[in-house]
């Protein structure tokens, strides 16, 4: 896929600002729509939109199918009839907590807005709203595939406080069949208002995606390569993964030790057996990879070189030294999905250790790859990262959702690498986030992406995650009052300056 020359802007929707404690998919996202079609930006990029689990990282999730239930619009549900004004800001309301117009607190989220959610679902028993009767019907009709597991998998979690379900009893555990049917019926009801918070996600996501597409914005997602082993994916599918008998993983994923760690980074994620999706031709693939581009218009492929080889650590290691490279599909999966779904809409995370295997994986299905300037002035001028370096088919960000915010990034760097930085740009830097910002537009790169902190100017306060820290991530927000109409259009001159928009 080559990409037209075009930049955009990554913000997660938990980040969006508003009343409830967490950006979601109501008129915040619709203002940021705006703000990015006055701006002249024609992506949005987001990270994974499903249910997140332990450490709320949305490449932990419950599901690589489902939709977060914390990102539903309450306003919309209210606009729709399928939730009374009074329920938000009437006497029939609960308490609102305080919270933080800078991160969310998503257990005080959860806590607040799921009896809301439970609220509306009752209310839909009621018939309030009969159009969504017979669209909430198809839907889960159409769905079933990973629906049916999702709901009862978070089901059976919830009424278990929350136990990951390799601590489930052995019957469900193995999905014995009469032990599927027995929690099915004793949770029915349960199961049902889970896809009920389905339904209202994906109609929600839609309808937001559909007011983007008008306004030429394409949506750029995030998907992960491996799943977190806690999720319907691996219990519903333990055939797909490196499991024993009693289904705990035997091998389980991670990256080498490097420069950055001498211990090597042990994510933990079960490993696929591609030998049996290959038996099957890459069924599954299929189905995950068609269900994101059905909610989004882009997918970032995150991990890449792991389809070229990947980190195979033992299961039980408490580092990801003991590891070994171990080959992945390959092209057989790529030829797989792109005679299926043609033209593949992908960009390849080809970040980390790349070899040339995995460049000729890339290049092979013509998918573009990554540049990140925050890595492009540690050595010399043949640094891949620097701009004079790159060809087209790239996809250039200032930094990403891992990386400290590029005010962060610099004042973090030591003298020697500011100097370079100096250099390069031809001046001292007083203005380090717009000065990377018109490196990336002016590249040749065919797309530019920078996270909403950088064209903010905002510091390491900002950040959204950082790489091997369990807790404390993802919980950034943005401020109601700063995307300013001068900002959007600082960035739509600049973006028309250097051929990304035409006017």
């Amino acid at each position: 896929m080559r990409l037209s020359r075009s930049s955009g802007i990554l913000l997660h929707p938990t980040s969006l600002p508003g009343r409830w404690g967490i950006g979601d998919l109501g008129s915040t996202a619709y203002k940021f729509v705006d703000f990015l079609t006055e701006a002249g930006q024609r992506l949005w990029q987001i990270l994974p939109l499903g249910p997140t689990g332990f450490g709320n990282s949305p490449y932990q999730c419950l599901s690589s199918f489902a939709g977060n239930h914390l990102l539903i619009s309450l306003d919309r549900l209210v606009e729709e009839g399928l939730l009374r004004s009074d329920d938000l800001y009437g006497e029939a309301a609960p308490p609102l907590p305080t919270f933080s117009d800078d991160q969310v607190d998503y257990d005080a989220v959860s806590e607040f807005k799921l009896p809301l959610l439970q609220r509306s679902f009752d209310y839909f028993r009621q018939d309030v709203a009969p159009a969504h009767t017979a669209a909430f019907k198809a839907f889960c009709a159409t769905n079933a595939d990973w629906l049916d597991d999702y709901t009862l998998f978070v089901a059976i979690k919830d009424h278990q406080d929350g136990a990951s379900w390799d601590v489930w009893d052995h019957d469900i555990r193995m999905r014995e069949p009469e032990a599927l049917k027995r929690w099915q019926n004793e949770l029915a009801d349960y199961i049902e208002m889970r896809k009920y918070f389905q339904y209202l996600f994906f109609h929600q996501w839609r309808a937001l995606k559909a007011y983007a597409n008008e306004r030429n914005i394409r949506i750029v997602g995030d998907m992960p390569i491996f799943v977190a082993y806690d999720g319907s994916d691996v219990w519903g599918n333990p055939e797909l993964f490196y499991l024993d008998e009693e289904n705990h993983p035997t091998v389980v994923a991670g990256v080498p030790p490097d420069y950055f760690s001498a211990t090597g980074q042990l994510w933990g994620n079960p490993l696929y057996r591609w030998d049996q999706m290959a038996e099957n031709g890459y069924v599954w693939w299929m189905r995950r990879v068609k269900s994101t581009l059905d909610m989004v218009d882009i997918v970032r492929l995150d991990h890449f070189r792991g389809f070229e080889a990947y980190w195979e650590v033992p299961a039980g290691e408490e580092t990801a030294v003991n590891g070994q490279w171990v080959k992945g599909p390959g092209n057989l999966i790529f030829e797989a999905l792109a005679s299926a779904l043609g033209d593949l809409p992908i960009i390849a995370e080809d970040l980390g250790l790349i070899t040339s295997e995995v460049e000729d994986l890339r290049d092979n299905f013509n998918l573009p790859g990554m540049k990140v300037l925050h890595f492009a002035f540690g050595d010399n001028a043949k640094n891949p990262y620097l701009p004079h370096n790159y060809t087209s088919n790239y996809v250039v960000y200032t930094g990403t959702h891992d990386n400290d915010t590029t005010l962060g990034w610099y004042e973090s760097r030591e003298d020697w690498e500011r100097a370079a930085i100096a250099r390069y740009l031809g001046h001292t830097p007083d203005d380090i986030c717009w000065d990377m910002l018109r490196l990336a537009l002016s590249s040749v790169a065919d797309m530019a992406v920078f996270p909403i902190q950088d064209p903010l100017r905002l510091g390491s306060e900002a950040r959204m995650n950082i790489p091997g820290q369990a807790e404390n991530n993802w919980a950034w927000r943005l401020r109601a009052d700063t995307l300013t109409s001068e900002l959007a259009q600082n960035l739509r001159r600049l973006t028309v300056t250097y051929g990304r928009l035409e006017e």
